[in-house]
């Protein structure tokens, strides 16, 4: 079975039929949580915009400059390794997210729903496609991407701390419902999009043989530190 074909019919199958059960109730979820008490309101808040994709891919794209040059410069062998494994790291993580941008904006524009500040005027379900205007570009979140692509890239790295990396996520996709940005639906669908984006560039990473390997199913797995070692020293 092609695994990254796969993964993509069960991760986009998965957000349609989470997103079409949610639609329904995006209205009286949505009010219902923008009237949570102000101090849950105030904490969402304050937590939301960790959601960003600019301090992500930024953040990610210097520290993968930095590392390739400690790789590229440093004569120490020891210093140099760890400058190629950091390379790769924050690679993945620069590809992943900005893949995730990339995406998630492009279905925004293409959609065009309303944000929930217009649901008095236009309801719920309007759609105002390729306008540019923000206010119509609620479907996907994009800070729930963003989170998806995020803490899905250390779910695949750090396995065993997968259910951590999946509370993040949500933490931070309903935040954006309890401020009223966006609709239940909108951060399912978004969390999914950057879930996938973290998964196929994991796939890509695999068939390279750089940070992960595929297991025997045809699954990306994070390499172990004796793999990593044994890589060292065939390369040396």
């Amino acid at each position: 079975m092609n695994r990254p074909f796969a993964s993509t019919l069960w991760i986009f199958v998965s957000a349609a039929l989470l997103a079409a059960a949610l639609f329904p109730f995006d209205p009286a979820l949505s009010q219902r949580a923008q009237g949570l008490p102000e101090g849950v309101v105030a904490f969402n808040r304050h937590i939301t915009d960790f959601g960003t994709f600019g301090w992500m891919i930024y953040g990610s794209g210097l520290f993968a400059i930095i590392a390739f040059i400690v790789w590229r410069v440093s004569a120490n062998e020891a210093i140099s390794r760890r400058g190629r494994t950091g390379w790769r790291l924050f690679l993945y993580f620069f590809l992943t997210i900005g893949s995730a941008s990339a995406l998630v904006h492009l279905l925004k524009a293409v959609i065009g729903r309303a944000r929930p500040e217009l649901f008095a005027e236009l309801g719920a379900y309007s759609l105002s496609p390729m306008t540019g205007n923000t206010i119509f570009e609620s479907f996907p979140s994009g800070h729930s991407a963003a989170v998806g692509a995020f803490f899905g890239a250390f779910a695949l790295l750090v396995p065993r701390l997968r259910p951590l990396f999946v509370a993040g996520a949500v933490l931070i996709g309903v935040s954006r419902i309890i401020v009223g940005a966006h609709y239940p639906s909108d951060v399912a669908a978004g969390l999914l999009v950057g879930l996938w984006c973290a998964l196929m560039v994991a796939f890509v990473f695999a068939r390279h043989n750089a940070l992960f390997r595929l297991d025997g199913a045809g699954w990306p797995r994070p390499k172990t530190a004796l793999e990593k070692r044994m890589e060292d020293k065939a390369e040396h």
